[in-house]
């Protein structure tokens, strides 16, 4: 499971420190996609091959369910952190997600997220409003005992 929030800087060849504590998790390789709001995911390898066999179940025919496999698969890069824990994120990534010299890592569950400094700033102005908090997520249930 992926938790917190690190920030971290490119080194020269374009590698991203991945947290120490993600490490394990990634070590026998990941991938990098294109995330919803001009961030990257980052998947472990079997839970992207998990997505390309959820994907698989989408209709070729529907033009949302294209749309979605082209931002996800389009943009998807494996990597393999080295033994310093960095990971090449693509020039095309970078430019996708605003990436100039450093970049948030948020842990979110299932995957990690990478956001430039301005998109991360931004999330948390969104996520820092508690009666807009209450009512956009009113209808999602998170309790903690699966009721």
């Amino acid at each position: 499971m992926f938790l917190g929030e690190y920030q971290h800087s490119f080194d020269d060849k374009s590698r991203l420190t991945i947290p120490a504590k993600f490490r394990d998790e990634l070590a026998k390789g990941c991938v990098v996609t294109r995330g919803f709001e001009k961030n990257l995911n980052v998947y472990t390898s079997g839970d992207f091959a998990n997505l390309i066999k959820q994907a698989q179940t989408m209709s070729p025919t529907d033009p949302e369910a294209r749309a979605l496999q082209r931002l996800i698969f389009s943009g998807a890069s494996e990597a393999v952190p080295d033994r310093n824990g960095r990971i090449l994120i693509p020039p095309f990534l970078r430019a996708y997600a605003d990436l100039e010299n450093e970049a948030y890592v948020i842990g979110v569950g299932q995957y990690i997220e990478i956001w430039s400094r301005a998109g991360w700033e931004e999330q948390l102005k969104g996520m820092s409003d508690p009666e807009s908090n209450s009512r956009r997520f009113a209808a999602l249930n998170l309790s903690a005992n699966g009721g």
